[in-house]
């Protein structure tokens, strides 16, 4: 079908100019085969299907009751397919330019307490029958909640996983841009513990490997998939909601964590690798909850006094 050789050559391109990360390039992938499925059922090929089309399978996937945010992000593969199309001169005109976006609110994250986070990390340190499990684990989790990474970015560090100074990170972010990122001593510790003595033992015959966390998968590392299972294996061993618990909620408590206790936004928005503040800025509730504290804490007012020279 043209349409399935149009989203391919459309594929290629986003993964030979732009660089996308295959996550990013199996996200899209997923998109645009829902909506060739679309073009099948309608006897549709991308070259002349038009706005009221695309305004009936967007709806379609409304009424399937996927979430504004899920459906936002297949309007803007459409979008980028589209436009693609017409800026290689196979269509003339590009029909997603009038669709209108789903409104979309922006949910707070999920969020674990410090004392969860102390209680999961209690849990990789039992793990006395298999005490290479115990070590990876616990340097996994010392890691993500020092620094924040995002899991790809975690499960794929290299080793030796420091620049010049070992108490920073060397990361390769999106867009493979490199970032240091600090580490504290506690990561730092179960790291060079993990590193130093168990590190081999997910080594196929001790063979070199040029991951940090070597698997003996495919990937040769281990995979975003495997760390999220046992996280959810350790919630369950700590008493806390397994729907609660993720590579990505313990980013989240970094940030938040960071943040109620003092933290500048500017310096957590590079420490997450976000390219906009306006990224960031989901974190404000927090900002906000710890301006609230400050004022009950030392305001005269809130504290039940009167201003000095304020006779009640």
């Amino acid at each position: 079908m043209r349409g399935q050789r149009h989203i391919e050559t459309f594929l290629e391109m986003l993964g030979a100019e732009r660089g996308l990360a295959r996550n990013s390039l199996e996200a899209y992938a997923n998109d645009l085969a829902d909506f060739s499925g679309f073009l099948i059922a309608q006897n549709e090929n991308p070259e002349q299907v038009g706005a009221a089309a695309l305004r009936r399978y967007v709806q379609g996937l409304s009424d399937a009751g996927l979430k504004p945010a899920t459906l936002a992000r297949r309007l803007s593969a459409l979008r980028q397919f589209f436009r693609f199309l017409a800026s290689e001169g196979i269509r003339a005109d590009d029909p997603s330019a009038l669709l209108d976006a789903p409104k979309r609110g922006r949910p707070l994250p999920k969020l674990l307490s410090e004392a969860e986070v102390d209680r999961l990390l209690a849990e990789a340190r039992r793990l006395r029958d298999d005490p290479a499990e115990s070590a990876r684990l616990t340097a996994l989790l010392e890691i993500l909640y020092a620094t924040g990474l995002r899991v790809s970015e975690l499960v794929g560090l290299r080793f030796p996983p420091f620049g010049d100074d070992p108490r920073f990170l060397l990361v390769r972010g999106k867009g493979n841009k490199e970032r240091l990122v600090p580490l504290s001593a506690p990561a730092r510790t179960a790291l060079m513990d993990y590193a130093k003595d168990w590190r081999g033992e997910f080594i196929t015959a001790r063979q070199a490997s040029p991951w940090l966390f070597p698997s003996r998968g495919e990937s040769g590392h281990l995979t975003r998939q495997r760390f999220g299972q046992l996280l959810k294996d350790l919630a369950v061993a700590a008493k806390i909601d397994q729907a609660k618990v993720s590579p990505h909620v313990l980013r989240h408590a970094f940030a938040s964590h960071l943040l109620a206790h003092g933290a500048d936004l500017r310096a957590v928005q590079k420490m997450l690798g976000h390219a906009d503040i306006s990224t960031t800025q989901i974190y404000t509730h927090v900002l906000e909850a710890r301006k609230q504290a400050l004022v009950q804490a030392h305001h005269p007012l809130a504290r039940g006094r009167s201003p000095a020279g304020v006779k009640e």
